[in-house]
């Protein structure tokens, strides 16, 4: 039995998606807040429980008898640390075999503002006894991609990553790579493996401008911008002040490096190259 959080997520369900080609529908439990947003997935079969960070007694649960818990982190900043504690234990309580959890690439050393909940989530797997797999994933592709109609609509690309080179893959990607822990044999998910995702090949936002002006035909270029400026640029943009300071922040953060990384143990894992840039710009060409 293999449980999901967060499985009617973005992430969530492309996991989900990836297992059912070869695993039965009946041995994969999504453990969702709310059960009435996964009737798409009851309906194939998947076995569908409530699991409420903040309601203990439903994540021991909905992780009864599950052999392994890919425990998708939280979308809650600033309360995932606690969300994901209380995962942990009821895991623990639950007798789950293994571990999977989604943090963040090169979480140990990352500048990143988001990387210190990943890595008191990581201490706390750790502190548990519990066997455990990290798999600290990259940027998502499509968390740049989201931003092409506006750039096209204003002919730039906005950002604070300087010429940073950013190995990002797609989010079917790191599915595909959640699953292949949670299915493949005992080497590939053996406690205590720490696999640092990334895609195969690495671009700066000006690349990503420069792929966007080709495919539409339209002018578009990179604008880079100081962190602050940046922030303040998608708070006009409406988006809440938190996630704006997630976006400019890591954008400062890939300017560093924090974004980069050319192991290709992505690849590997999901035994096929990773996304590129151009296919998934093209995707987001299409809508």
């Amino acid at each position: 039995m293999i449980v999901i959080t967060g499985a009617t997520g973005q992430l969530g369900r492309l996991v989900i998606q990836s297992l059912l080609r070869s695993v039965p529908a009946s041995q994969i439990v999504a453990a969702v807040r709310s059960p009435e947003k996964a009737q798409d997935l009851g309906a194939l079969g998947v076995v569908v429980r409530q699991a409420d960070y903040t309601q203990p007694a439903t994540l021991r649960a909905a992780f009864a008898g599950a052999d392994k818990l890919l425990l998708i982190s939280s979308n809650e900043l600033g309360q995932r640390a606690a969300q994901h504690r209380a995962a942990i234990d009821a895991a623990k309580e639950a007798g789950v075999k293994l571990i999977a959890y989604t943090s963040v690439l090169h979480a140990d050393t990352s500048v990143l503002g988001l990387a210190g909940e990943h890595r008191e989530t990581e201490a706390l797997l750790k502190d548990s006894g519990l066997p455990f797999v990290l798999l600290r994933n990259g940027w998502y592709t499509e968390n740049y991609t989201a931003s092409v109609p506006t750039a096209l609509a204003h002919g730039a690309l906005l950002g604070s990553a300087g010429a940073g080179r950013i190995a990002s893959a797609a989010r079917a990607d790191y599915a595909d790579a959640a699953a292949a822990v949670l299915t493949q044999d005992a080497q590939i998910g053996r406690a205590g493996q720490v696999y640092e995702l990334a895609g195969d090949t690495a671009y700066t936002l000006a690349d990503l401008a420069a792929e966007v002006a080709k495919q539409s035909g339209k002018p578009v270029v990179y604008n880079d911008m100081p962190e602050a400026q940046y922030k303040a640029a998608l708070v006009g943009f409406g988006l809440p002040e938190a996630i704006a300071g997630l976006l400019s922040d890591s954008d400062a953060g890939a300017a560093k490096g924090a974004l980069f990384d050319d192991g290709r143990a992505l690849s590997r894992l999901i035994g096929r190259p990773t996304t590129t840039l151009a296919a998934s710009v093209t995707a987001a060409l299409a809508g």
